[in-house]
């Protein structure tokens, strides 16, 4: 059974950075692609950063444009955690955030494509 559990969320001002963790439990995860998406108040689950698993040549990445250049996704498979750095923080970035696995090792931007969920973390960028 696989268990995801997001931490790391809070209250911050804008312009800041905060760092987001995603404990994984479950074997096999690491040959999976990870996945960060939030939510909004009344919006639908947008995709924010996805990554591959871990070669020789290092992780594939993938972020959405509205988060590009500004937020960064990692792996640690030794520690068995995904990362989301969120920088230059925005009001708009507000919403829950939720890590999830996916069903392949591809990277993929819809939630179809993510088959486990954690229970998401609540980042509040407000001055």
């Amino acid at each position: 059974q696989v268990q995801l559990v997001e931490s790391g969320g809070g209250l911050v001002q804008p312009g800041v950075s905060l760092t987001l963790s995603c404990a994984i439990s479950g074997r096999g995860s690491s040959s999976y692609a990870m996945g960060w998406f939030r939510q909004a108040p009344a919006k639908e689950r947008e995709f924010v950063a996805a990554i591959t698993p871990i070669t020789r040549s290092g992780g594939y990445t993938y972020y959405s444009d509205s988060v590009k250049g500004r937020f960064a996704i990692s792996r640690d498979n030794a520690r068995n955690t995904v990362y989301l750095e969120m920088g230059r923080l925005k009001p708009e970035d507000t919403a829950v955030y939720y890590c999830a696995r996916a069903k392949s090792r591809y990277l993929n931007g819809t939630t179809d494509a993510y088959d486990y969920w954690g229970e998401g973390t609540q980042v509040t960028v407000s001055s």
